[in-house]
């Protein structure tokens, strides 16, 4: 990828405001005086992007402070309670105190474990973000969600810790392997779907140069993403309200994920099958068509993404994880639905019935 100036964002938060930094080659370029704290920084990644880019990292971060680092295995199940000691012994173990920095380097499973880490670590230290994987650089490196996995549910434990930036270096991703981008691009259609038919329809007309990966396509999508997601949390940063249409298609995407305990689909492979499932419950309440259906499916088939719910899972299993997600309040299981492409709401009511009526 070329080299280009550097796209800032900002996510604009009450107390906690802070950039994202986008483009090509930039990991070098940003300032990361700005934003490292104190003396010592903890960079946390996996055994796939370690041998790959921690020395890489670890030279430009030195220029700043003492670098220490430590590798987790890759992969959704490495999002336990027994890793995240780990992470919490090795800050102990190198006398880390409250100014320390740690680090995520890598994808969203590196990425909530380590922000989770920072936010217990003696009640909350300094984190940054730098994410290596198109999902975690359009989704879970922005809006300070961390956590890990709990056998009966994904995400149950964990806290809102935002970073003190996010960069985001497109040239990550040319050692990204294919699935894993797909994956990365479910959760780019997921805002189209939610909030801008424009970019909606912008992904059908540049779905052959999303595919090929090239410039300038990717990094308008980084982007567009960012953005839209960066407004969103800004309005509603706990997600008490509004926030909660990132989730769309999460619920029936978390069952899938928990019933395979965690070893089968990738996060964006299950999502763009709950969002499929999510548009049926949509077409139930009378809101989207099939043709709009079929048209998300063919988009998805384009990508290689699944569609179709894994044959070992029965509608029952699929209420029963949903009852333990997170969403639910006061035992009502939250959905977020379509009201049209581009338009996302909340619903709370009879989501039971949607559930027998969409398999």
């Amino acid at each position: 990828m070329d080299h280009k100036a550097i796209t800032s964002l900002n996510v604009e938060l009450p107390e906690d405001t802070y950039p994202i930094f986008i483009g090509s080659g930039i990991l070098a370029r940003v300032d990361f005086s700005k934003f490292i704290l104190g003396s010592k920084v903890m960079i946390v990644t996996d055994d796939i992007v370690g041998p790959i880019y921690l020395d890489q990292v670890r030279k430009v971060l030195s220029k700043f402070a003492s670098v220490e680092s430590m590798v987790i295995e890759s992969g959704e199940k490495s999002k336990n309670i027994d890793n995240l000691s780990l992470i919490h012994s090795k800050l102990i173990e190198k006398k880390n105190d409250r100014s320390s920095t740690l680090i995520a380097l890598g994808g969203g499973v590196v990425g909530d474990i380590a922000g989770f880490a920072a936010a217990s670590y003696q009640r909350g230290i300094n984190f940054i973000q730098i994410p290596t994987t198109l999902l975690a650089q359009v989704d879970s490196s922005v809006g300070g969600k961390t956590g890990i996995n709990h056998a009966l549910g994904k995400n149950m434990i964990g806290a809102f810790h935002q970073p003190r930036v996010v960069v985001i270096d497109l040239d990550f991703l040319e050692t990204l392997p294919q699935r894993q981008f797909s994956a990365g691009v479910a959760e780019i259609i997921k805002y189209g779907l939610i909030e801008n038919l424009e970019f909606y329809n912008w992904i059908f007309k540049n779905r052959l140069a999303i595919k090929e990966r090239q410039s300038l396509a990717i990094s308008e999508a980084i982007e567009m993403s960012c953005k839209i997601k960066a407004k969103i949390v800004s309005e509603d940063e706990k997600e008490t309200n509004i926030r909660a249409i990132l989730n769309f298609g999460h619920t029936f995407g978390h069952a899938i994920e928990s019933f395979q305990n965690y070893c089968g689909l990738l996060h964006g492979e299950a999502i763009s099958i709950g969002m499929i499932l999510a548009m049926r419950a949509s077409k139930v309440v009378g809101n989207i068509s099939d043709e709009e259906i079929n048209g998300l499916e063919d988009l998805f088939r384009y990508f290689d993404l699944p569609v179709s719910v894994p044959d070992e899972m029965l509608p029952k299993d699929f209420f029963s994880y949903a009852l333990r997600d997170k969403k639910v309040i006061d035992g009502n299981i939250r959905l977020i639905l379509l009201r049209s492409i581009g338009s996302a709401f909340i619903e709370e009511n009879e989501t039971k019935s949607l559930f027998d009526k969409i398999f």
